[in-house]
């Protein structure tokens, strides 16, 4: 049986770090950001349409969010965006206290808190840490994290999964869907010395399997955390692929974002799609995008 499945371009963005993804699937719309350019992406896919929002630097994340609109993370911020006007309100600060530090990927959890970390921006320090917002109050969960990413969470909600980058591994949780808490980290994918890359953003599919971007590594890897094994793999033409989501009417779609920062001029020659938007049909299912209840 053949590993591989391989992706196509549904916009050329030229993103300088696309990363974020997730699903509305009321609107059927894909929400995603460019970090760095401080832009929220809506994409349409039954029109082919990208719109965008510029709400500043440091846009990390975009949630939809229960009551209509999107939720998103700035620097130093849980914010709400309305996308009509482009006004974005802050709900909760995290850290910002900290210039170094900053906002980095989120998601809503299954019971709709939305969950973000922080990371050094230099990616050096372990000065960040991982936080919930719940009732316009914001929890911290752990500390000492590097480069805060990838999250979610199993289809019987028991456990949540989480990525600090540089540790190049997936950690796995006990999680509380009533409280939001986490107990018993461990160890459920290490990249170890044969996987390219380093683990970036996830998503979790209805078997329970879970899919890893890899920044530097020019595919997404789909593991089976109860084993730590490789299932299969999605191939990119682009090194710094940062995350994923399911979508499409049938949510057997992944939606793949990338990145063009950090990539010299004879890299982006032999990459130029770096910073698109990519989607293959995995023909597995995936888990919904779980909505903020904010």
């Amino acid at each position: 049986m053949d590993m591989r499945m391989q992706s196509e371009i549904v916009l050329n963005a030229q993103a300088e770090l696309g990363e974020g993804p997730s699903w509305d699937d009321r609107n059927m719309v894909l929400y995603w950001v460019d970090i760095l350019r401080g832009l929220v992406h809506f994409y349409e896919p039954l029109e082919s349409r990208d719109t965008t929002v510029s709400v500043g630097k440091y846009v990390s994340s975009v949630v939809p969010k229960r009551s209509g609109g999107v939720a998103i993370t700035l620097q130093h911020g849980f914010c709400t965006l309305n996308p009509k006007n482009g006004k974005a309100s802050t709900v909760a600060e995290v850290e910002k206290h900290m210039a170094g530090n900053r906002l980095n990927d989120g998601k809503s959890d299954p019971a709709g808190r939305f969950w973000a970390g922080t990371m050094d921006m230099e990616e050096k320090n372990a000065s960040g840490g991982l936080y919930f917002l719940e009732r316009n109050k914001v929890h911290r969960v752990l500390e000492g994290v590097t480069i805060s990413n990838g999250l979610g969470w199993s289809p019987d909600d028991r456990t949540m999964y989480y990525i600090d980058t540089p540790t190049r591994k997936v950690s796995a949780f006990d999680y509380d869907m009533k409280s939001g808490g986490v107990k018993n980290r461990r160890t459920v994918v290490d990249f170890g010395p044969d996987q390219p890359g380093n683990p970036d953003g996830m998503a979790v599919d209805a078997e329970g399997m879970i899919w890893v971007a890899h920044w530097g590594g020019y595919r997404v890897t789909r593991w089976n955390p109860a084993t730590g094994r490789p299932l299969n793999f999605v191939t990119l033409p682009v090194a710094h692929v940062t995350s994923c989501c399911f979508g499409g009417k049938n949510l057997d779609e992944l939606y793949i974002t990338t990145a063009r920062t950090g990539l010299n001029q004879e890299e982006l020659s032999r990459q130029p799609l770096s910073g698109g938007l990519f989607k293959v049909r995995t023909g597995f299912r995936g888990l919904p995008t779980n909505v903020f209840d904010g």
